[in-house]
């Protein structure tokens, strides 16, 4: 405990833009969240009160990190689940513990895992050999998608293969290169959709509306909020699919689940357990914020409302533009003055052409109307134009 405060000290591994937003969450809870970054520059270091530094793979700075504190969580999957299993030994309370969090981490381990509680996921085959790359795309049918079994996001590590010439070239390059590999079936997907679902120690659980995710170039765009035009039966299907994964992986905190809407039916594409970018629109967009809700699922509180408060939230991604131009703040004012509804949330990175600096939000009744409102407020500010 926080003897200034009598409130439980909540640690938070990594000093990203979900830290940050984890932290402005935690105030409001009468908290100061403490942050494990590795440099004063990390998005949520430029915030947080109580912020210590060294790398998350480095088991002695976690341990010196985690004293004192009465819960360590994560904003990213990238610590080894060794330490975790040593910092557990030692009393520390983890959440998410190791055990699940392998399945966030391995994306070989998360497949063999769901197709043993039978949850719906694409086809797919462990990599050894480009031999087994060619033959599951003889099986399945060209192209198959080809994905690194740890490490990758927003579109890194996945590789959509065309050909038996090009897996063979591909698979045999990555291999070398020492890569674990997973190959599945290029799903036939009419649309992306997410959904956030909370659970407590306690095993209270609390499920988001469902989302739809617009990607471009395997980077999220944008996310609508709830996903239009989704049938009752189906969304309320998705929600009970991300609780009955996260109860079976005995997940604590927020358990982000993206899935394909095929024709098929609901198919997982990808787990996180964290707060997610499919869920940022519920700072603005839902009763109880994901970041505030992951705070409440890991200290053992009772769950806030996931209620919308308006009948349609659009989230807008902003990607950093060419350097040059009009500078952020002149794009903030002309921003404001032509759009005063947008949210802005910007997370004190560094602008690079095509990296995430931060998101907008807006609120309203007309699902197009609003899409545009937040796609104008987004280009504003990568682009300094409308």
């Amino acid at each position: 405990m926080d003897p200034r405060t009598g409130l439980p000290v909540v640690g938070m591994v990594g000093g990203g833009q979900l830290a940050r937003m984890t932290h402005q969450a935690a105030i409001a809870l009468g908290q100061s969240l403490r942050v494990l970054a590795l440099t004063p520059d990390d998005g949520a270091a430029l915030v947080a009160a109580d912020v210590r530094y060294g790398d998350h793979t480095d088991l002695a700075a976690l341990r010196a990190f985690a004293k004192d504190c009465d819960v360590v969580t994560f904003d990213h999957e990238h610590v080894p689940g060794e330490h975790i299993r040593a910092l557990a030994a030692e009393g520390v309370t983890l959440y998410p513990a190791a055990d699940p969090l392998r399945y966030a981490q391995d994306k070989r381990a998360m497949r063999e895992r769901l197709s043993e509680m039978g949850a719906p996921v694409p086809r797919w085959r462990p990599v050894a050999s480009p031999d087994d790359v060619t033959a599951f795309g003889a099986e399945v049918g060209w192209p198959v998608v080809l994905k690194a079994a740890r490490g990758g996001y927003d579109g890194r590590g996945v590789w959509l293969i065309g050909t038996g010439a090009e897996a063979v070239e591909r698979a045999a390059a990555l291999l070398a290169g020492g890569a674990e590999l997973i190959v599945e079936e290029r799903v036939a997907l009419r649309r992306e959709l997410a959904v956030q679902v909370a659970r407590s120690p306690f095993g209270q659980v609390a499920a988001y509306p469902v989302v739809e995710t617009v990607q471009r170039d395997g980077i999220c765009v944008e996310v609508l909020a709830p996903a239009p035009a989704l049938p009752e039966e189906l969304a309320v299907a998705a929600q009970q699919l991300a609780i009955d994964l996260a109860t079976g992986l005995d997940v604590v905190g927020l358990l982000a689940v993206e899935l394909f809407d095929t024709p098929a039916g609901l198919v997982v594409n990808e787990l996180a357990m964290r707060p997610h970018n499919s869920g940022h629109w519920t700072i603005e967009g839902a009763r109880t914020s994901q970041f505030e809700q992951h705070l409440r699922a890991v200290l053992d509180y009772p769950m806030g409302s996931t209620a919308l408060t308006a009948p349609v939230t659009v989230m807008a991604n902003v990607l950093g533009g060419e350097p040059g131009g009009m500078a952020i703040d002149e794009r903030l004012h002309h921003l404001f003055a032509a759009e005063p509804g947008a949210k802005v949330h910007l997370y004190g990175k560094q602008v690079r052409p095509g990296r995430k600096i931060g998101h907008v939000t807006v609120l309203g009744d007309d699902l197009d109307e609003v899409r545009a409102r937040a796609a104008r407020a987004a280009r504003w500010l990568r682009h300094g134009d409308q």
